[in-house]
């Protein structure tokens, strides 16, 4: 998810509506301004449309969206560090857990909090799991009869330049995929030498996951990564996708939860309205949509879906084995696996 280059407004604009204030951003009562990865405003209708468009008529505030990758809304926070301009941000990991290490967040309990299982939660407060996620892999259904069975058959030489996936280190779901390999593959050089061998059919770097999408439906790309959230939603105007999940070579299709996580702002300059949108994301309402707009699982153990998405949603996951990453160690280590990975596919 995600990229880090462009920055596309669902609501409003914030960079535009803040571009040329050297100040520091000033509250207004009717303004909350999110920071997020793509992903959630994806689709026609989107669960963030409709959810910003009802937060805005119950409360009266304005939802001011700013979209760009996992890594990128981080780093936009960190270079407005002296003058904070969001209230909100909603990110995947490790990323999220990055801004928390740095100091981007502040520590905020939603209400109901007790809703929210504990492995959902950070310890120290500082941010909750919003929609619950997995990272996947797409094919163009009209140009290839199956998926890839195993990681294996991705390697083959009718696949040369016509895979493409997200960065490791500037995406969330790129950082995913190198996740998976070292996972799959049992462990991190095995994920790095199976890499290394993917780069011969890899088109290149690509600093977004979503717009990978679009490529693959149009047959410029038979396989490319993604996440089952994103790409179900994307599939409405991509009819050509489907998702599969390869075979590693232990025998297992595995796959982990990849949450998008959401946290108040460290200085956030409205923040009061910040933790009404939090609240308001998390309310019962708003999850119990989660599955049939956004095609995500909701975080709140009182909702229980009975949608025809939700149901898709579990299905495509059976027979997939459920693991789990350390997070803390992922973010310890991930400077070094990214500096690892760009030296395996260089050849260096």
């Amino acid at each position: 998810m995600k990229s880090t280059m462009m920055w596309a407004a669902g609501c409003l604009l914030a960079a535009a509506a803040f571009a040329g204030h050297p100040s520091a951003a000033v509250a207004q009562s009717n303004v909350v301004t999110i920071y997020s990865a793509d992903g959630l405003h994806d689709g026609t209708p989107s669960w963030f449309g409709n959810q910003f468009d009802a937060f805005t008529k119950a409360t009266g505030i304005k939802v001011q969206y700013v979209e760009a990758g996992s890594g990128g809304v981080v780093d936009r926070l960190a270079k407005e560090k002296s003058n904070t301009q969001a209230d909100v941000l909603v990110t995947l990991p490790p990323f999220m857990q990055k801004a928390a290490a740095d100091g981007l967040l502040q520590a905020f309990t939603p209400t109901d909090a007790d809703k929210i299982a504990a492995r959902d939660k950070d310890p120290k407060g500082d941010f909750v799991a919003l929609v619950n996620n997995y990272p996947d892999f797409i094919y163009n259904a009209s140009v290839l009869k199956e998926a890839p069975k195993t990681y294996d058959e991705l390697l083959d030489p009718k696949f040369k330049k016509k895979i493409q996936y997200s960065t490791p280190g500037q995406a969330g779901d790129g950082t995913a995929l190198m996740l998976q390999a070292f996972h799959a593959f049992g462990d991190k050089d095995s994920g790095l030498s199976f890499l290394k061998k993917l780069q011969a059919n890899n088109l290149g770097p690509s600093a977004s996951t979503g717009k990978l999408t679009a490529l693959v439906n149009k047959g410029e790309l038979y396989v490319a990564n993604g996440d089952v959230q994103m790409n179900l939603a994307q599939m409405q105007d991509n009819p050509n996708i489907r998702i599969f999940f390869p075979v590693g070579p232990n025998g297992k299709k595995t796959a982990f939860s990849l949450p998008y996580y959401i946290g108040l702002v460290a200085n956030a300059p409205n923040a009061e309205n910040g933790k009404k949108l939090i609240n308001f994301l998390l309310s019962p309402a708003a999850q119990g949509e989660v599955s049939s707009v956004a095609q995500g699982f909701p975080v709140r153990t009182d909702v229980q879906p009975t949608d025809e998405n939700f149901k898709r949603l579990n299905a495509m996951l059976e027979g997939v084995e459920i693991w789990t990453p350390d997070w803390d160690k992922v973010l310890a280590d991930l400077q070094k696996d990214v500096a690892s990975y760009n030296q395996a596919i260089s050849g260096n």
